[in-house]
């Protein structure tokens, strides 16, 4: 940093953190008197009084002492510098620097030191730090300052500045000595504060050869500026446009106006080398076009250069100034937006236009609560205004703040004893359920049940009731159609995997994102106090680390209990008690007892082959058919075809796998219809282009007929003009029949035509019919065959009946002799066989010996007989006590060498006593024996209220037996109606 020093005195400084080109600035000086200061560098001249003043370079060292350094510039007594270095804080200059041939050389990682300029550079090698001490305890306080060249092969804009010290400090010797730029600058060392060497630029070098390599020491050429006119007229314009140029950037940048001012107190020695080096040492330039003015000699050429990197600088100047006025309006406007906003705030709440937030937000809460103030429980009315108070009371910043208004939303959003007007009439009711459902009598009588005890009381009550039954039987689309027909509203929510007890519950307020439960979140969707809740798969509950939702659904489905349904959130009761709750499951004995204990089970056992086409006819094929954009008279799929398609691909005892193939027949037809309009329209097209064609044609044969009317005529003038007169009226007369004629007729032939197609194309967009014998072209082959193998079963097999998920099958047992011996008696079972049906097989092998025993005392058949039962379908998990009767008559029929009587199938569990016990899936194993044209039906005694309970449709055409002993069987199977 560079000072004027009027006198022998130097005003004290110090230096803290100086930058490498950085210049300290002197305050003092007003932009006005700089400006004067440039203005006057215009006046240049050899008389300048100015020139003989000494200038001192300056630096402060922390202990306190001064170093000032005099250098002289014009013509001094040796008098005046021996009066000079008398003083303590002035190193004595002799030898002078221009006596330095040899240097140590400093490498510069990022910028040339120029003349008059400080730099501090950080020395990391001890020796060199050692030489540099030791150099200005001996009065040489010099050292020469070398750019450092970038490596070979690198980009020095990549590299950043920690990482080019690191390389620098690791070069050494020859290799440190490849690496700089020749020409340098022979620098003072101004000071060394540990590895921190403060260094002041005097004049310029050229290395001339290493003289030793560690640390690095190198001869040097003092380098003098080429001699040049100081009143050449393009020196002085150059040096002009560079101060002009300096005036504009001091407008506009603070940084160059504080270098400018350090630099005015030397004004005296601001000549136009030192004006050159100013502007480069100031500028942004990169390094090595800061090299490249260090390097220049001749004068003209150096202001030049300063003169194009000031230019640069100063666009560089005016792009941040309009980034820096764009950044300053768009924040100006932002404040003065917010300022404007709370000045209108408070303006509205001193004119009462507008509250704050907190007594809007309690404006709010208490105007949405008035509705239902009266109908309110007073205890949910006093947490609210307790709330309200509490709000007032709070930051709005606070967390607290935020859990309080939570909470009131969600108090104060409740229909508290807000019901729905419900619907009491029966008919009505009944109209809806059958137009939304075919069969499910028994559901529908227990909602009319409902219906007519709510009408009898004048109010209603919840329920809590549960459907069980096969997939897609329509349990959870009742429950809408069950809503509608009660006029409630409708809300459905799986519980199927459910492992949390807070979705029923709800949170606790104090957790984050803390929310109410399920029944709180349903009251508040649906806007009232009596909604219908479908509860889907509840039969499907998890139980997870947080506990185990069927124990907090017991509060909740519990009649008792539900009046004062406690969230963990809210916590604060509510009444559930007019809620109509719907549960849905697959397999009751999933749910727990003492939830089961609180529900009304009604089982929906499935759909039957006719409730079945029913249902296709009247609900899923006109679904389908809207959905398709299929018009009724495009399609007609046949009762047959519907039968075929129930029997050989879904069986199952819900319809949605019916759905799932109807919907597959129709995508198809309408791929047909689409394939057929497309060819229709390019036949349309096609004929369209014939008709233009053939008009084309027509038109042709009109001209050439013209032109050769015109011709003859003309021949008939040169020969004779009575006979072109006469044939005139003629040519006129016949001539145009003649070519007219012929186009009428086409043009009506083209319309004949035309309508032909039209009605052709009509006629091959005809009604597609599916029936059984095209069924297989839209759904593939049969999935399922029928389950009776044999028309009449041979002796050892049985039919039996089974109730499966898809509704009911039959299955036969088979029993066969392996070996025959004495003392051989055992028993072999295959097909898959659980644990349950094992055991059966067991105990009807002791039964079959007893009965034999009984009939027949000598028959040791069982004791001298291995035996082998197998249940086809051996893929196929089978399990249950009910095939117990149907394994005994199988192994008598062996035994006795009997085949049982024709089209008999038959059910029931079996005791040690032959006692028959009742089984479960009547309707199931009816519609099976039905589906195989059984005739004959045996099931246990105790089951007949289960039979007596089916459609007559069901019942109609078999000969049902019950029976309580398995003697009865055996007169049934093996009497004298047996099978001829």
């Amino acid at each position: 940093m560079l000072k004027l020093l009027k006198s022998s005195s130097c005003v004290p400084s110090r230096i803290h953190g100086i930058a490498p080109t950085g210049i300290r600035p002197v305050s003092g000086n007003s932009t006005a008197t700089l400006l004067r200061v440039l203005n006057s560098l215009t006046g240049f001249s050899s008389r300048n009084p100015n020139l003989g003043r000494r200038a001192f370079f300056c630096s402060d060292a922390k202990d306190g002492s001064e170093e000032v350094v005099e250098v002289e510039k014009g013509a001094e007594s040796g008098a005046e510098a021996e009066a000079e270095s008398k003083s303590s804080a002035i190193v004595s200059t002799n030898p002078r620097p221009e006596d330095y041939l040899k240097v140590l050389a400093l490498p510069l990682p990022h910028r040339p030191l120029f003349p008059g300029f400080y730099m501090p550079i950080y020395v990391k090698d001890p020796k060199l730090l050692a030489a540099l001490q030791e150099s200005r305890k001996r009065q040489a306080p010099y050292a020469g300052a070398f750019l450092l060249k970038d490596e070979p092969g690198t980009d020095p804009s990549s590299v950043s500045g920690s990482e080019s010290d690191r390389s620098t400090y690791d070069l050494k010797g020859k290799e440190l000595f490849g690496r700089l730029h020749e020409v340098g600058t022979l620098a003072q060392i101004s000071s060394i504060q540990g590895d921190q060497v403060i260094l002041i630029g005097h004049r310029r070098l050229r290395i001339t050869e290493m003289v030793s390599e560690d640390p690095l020491t190198v001869q040097v050429d003092h380098l003098k500026d080429k001699p040049y006119n100081k009143d050449d007229d393009v020196i002085k314009a150059t040096s002009f446009e560079v101060i002009s140029t300096l005036r504009d950037v001091l407008k506009t940048s603070s940084l160059w106006r504080d270098h400018v001012q350090t630099y005015t107190q030397h004004i005296g020695d601001f000549n136009f080398p030192r004006l050159a080096d100013f502007g480069a040492a100031i500028s942004g330039a990169n390094k090595l076009q800061c090299q490249q003015v260090l390097e220049e000699l001749d004068v003209y050429k150096r202001l030049k250069l300063t003169l194009e990197l000031v230019k640069k600088e100063m666009e560089i100047t005016k792009i941040q100034e309009s980034i820096a006025k764009a950044i300053e309006e768009k924040i100006s406007g932002e404040q003065r937006r917010y300022l404007l906003n709370e000045q209108l705030k408070a303006i509205k709440k001193e004119l009462g236009l507008e509250t704050d937030d907190k007594t809007a937000l309690s404006a709010k809460f208490r105007e949405r609560l008035e509705p239902n103030k009266e109908k309110c429980p007073p205890h949910v009315l006093q947490v609210i205004e307790e709330e309200l108070t509490k709000l007032q009371l709070l930051e709005a910043s606070s967390s607290e703040f935020n859990v309080t208004r939570n909470y009131l939303d969600w108090l104060t959003v409740l229909p508290w004893g807000n019901y729905s007007d419900e619907n009491f009439d029966v008919l009505r009711a009944q109209k809806i359920l059958d137009e939304d459902h075919y069969g499910l009598t028994d559901v529908k009588e227990r909602i009319l049940e409902f219906i007519a005890v709510g009408k009898l009381r004048g109010i209603s009550q919840g329920k809590i009731i549960c459907l069980s039954g096969p997939p897609g039987v329509g349990k959870t689309s009742i429950g809408r159609s069950i809503a509608r027909a009660l006029n409630r509203k409708f809300y459905r929510f799986s519980v199927g995997g459910l492992a949390d007890v807070a979705e029923i519950k709800g949170h606790r307020r104090t957790y984050i994102g803390a929310m109410p439960g399920k029944m709180v979140q349903c009251l508040k969707n649906v806007g009232t106090a009596n909604p219908l809740v479908l509860i889907d798969e509840i039969d499907k509950l998890g139980r997870g680390h947080a506990g185990d939702p069927a124990s907090a659904l017991l509060e909740l489905l519990d009649p008792e209990q539900n009046a004062n349904f406690l969230d963990h959130y809210l916590d604060v009761p509510i009444d559930l008690s007019k809620v109509l709750f719907v549960c849905t499951a697959n397999v009751i004995e999933m749910i727990p007892n003492p939830l089961l204990d609180r529900m009304e089970v009604i089982a929906i056992a499935g759909y039957i082959t006719d409730e079945k086409v029913h249902i296709a006819r009247d609900y899923l094929e006109k679904t389908t058919r809207e959905a398709c954009g299929i018009k009724p008279e495009q399609v007609e799929v046949t009762d047959a075809a519907l039968l075929a398609l129930i029997e050989n691909y879904c069986r199952e005892a819900g319809v949605r796998n019916l759905q799932k193939q109807i919907e597959k027949i129709y995508r198809k037809i309408a791929l047909q219809l689409v394939r057929q309009g497309a060819s229709y329209e390019d036949a349309i097209s096609k004929s369209n282009e014939a008709e233009v064609e053939h008009a084309e044609v027509l038109d042709q044969n009109d001209v050439d007929n013209e032109n050769q009317s015109a011709v003859e005529s003309v021949e008939g003038e040169s020969s004779e003009q009575k006979i072109e007169s006469s044939l005139e009226p003629n040519a006129v007369d016949v001539n145009p029949p003649t070519d007219q004629i012929p186009s009428l007729t086409d043009s009506e032939d083209t319309k004949e035509s035309k309508d032909i197609q039209e009605s052709e194309a009509t006629k091959t967009i005809e009604k597609v019919l599916v029936d059984t014998s095209n069924l297989a072209d839209f759904v593939g082959k049969p999935v399922f065959h029928a389950d009776r193998i044999y028309k009449q079963t041979p002796v050892g097999v049985v039919m039996g009946l089974a109730w499966t998920a898809m509704g009911g099958s039959t299955l036969y047992i088979e029993t066969t002799q392996v070996e025959q011996g004495d003392g051989k008696g055992a028993l072999h079972v295959t097909g898959q066989l659980g644990d349950v049906m094992k055991e059966s097989a067991q105990i009807a092998h002791t039964v079959a010996r007893a009965i034999l025993l009984k009939k027949e005392t000598d028959n040791t058949f069982f004791a001298n007989t291995k035996l082998h039962l197998h249940v086809p379908a051996g893929a196929t998990p089978k399990d249950g006590p009910s095939a117990g009767c149907t394994m005994i008559t199988s192994m008598m029929s062996l035994a006795l060498k009997k085949p049982v009587r024709k089209d008999l199938a038959m059910t029931g569990e079996v005791t040690l006593t032959g006692k028959i016990l009742p089984i479960g899936g009547v309707k199931e194993k009816t519609i099976a024996a039905r589906r195989s044209e059984v005739k004959t039906i045996i099931f246990p005694s105790a089951n007949r209220r289960d039979f007596d309970e089916l459609a007559d449709n069901v019942k109609e055409g078999i000969d049902v037996h019950f029976v309580e002993d398995y003697s009865q069987i055996y007169d049934l199977a093996f009497g004298n109606e047996q099978n001829e």
